[in-house]
């Protein structure tokens, strides 16, 4: 488990994401479910609040998160999946996607509160099977006006790759079968 401090399985933990500079970004709750080879789980029942400045919404549908385990040479992403029958639509994108992921600076555990920062690209697969990457316009933008380090541009840009690589290939955690076992215990978790 890569958590600092001692988590129970079930305890709600809160996710805090920022924009380059501390800029501030999503913001919600989440129950932690447990850990394996791929990482932490968090699960996110439906209902949960999602808060950014200017933006609010409640999620229909339960889902759940992945926070790349501490042992991954590249883990600068957070994903969060929705099982068959789970599709999910952010806001900003029409499509229902199965799987959404965040490539951020790598993840750490403050506690029971996890912090990364939004990176702005996002590797996303539809509910067809379509998968594309997200957001670059954004985040050619934020390397100009945010000044992204060169460093921070390479990780970002690496772990994109990989990512979409293993979304698209249908790699485990990417495989489907991986995170049904995590909303199943978050269903179980919720009674």
């Amino acid at each position: 488990m890569c958590f600092a401090a001692p988590v129970e399985v079930g305890q709600r933990v809160e996710i805090a994401m920022t924009k380059w500079r501390t800029l501030p970004h999503w913001s919600y709750a989440g129950i932690y479910l447990g850990s394996d080879a791929h990482g932490d789980w968090i699960g996110l029942p439906s209902g949960t609040v999602y808060q950014r400045p200017g933006v609010e919404y409640e999620a229909t549908n339960d889902a759940v998160t992945l926070v790349p385990s501490a042992n991954l040479p590249e883990r600068g992403w957070m994903a969060a999946f929705y099982g068959r029958g789970r599709p999910w639509s952010k806001p900003a994108v029409a499509t229902p996607v199965e799987i959404y992921v965040d490539i951020t600076t790598p993840p750490r555990w403050d506690g029971v509160v996890l912090r990364a920062v939004d990176l702005d690209l996002d590797v996303i697969r539809g509910t067809t099977g379509r998968t594309w990457v997200d957001d670059e316009d954004e985040f050619a933008e934020h390397r100009r006006t945010l000044d992204y380090p060169d460093v921070v541009i390479a990780h970002a840009t690496l772990n994109c790759e990989q990512v979409h690589d293993a979304v698209r290939n249908r790699i485990a955690p990417f495989d489907g079968a991986t995170a049904e076992r995590w909303l199943r215990t978050l269903s179980a978790l919720r009674g």
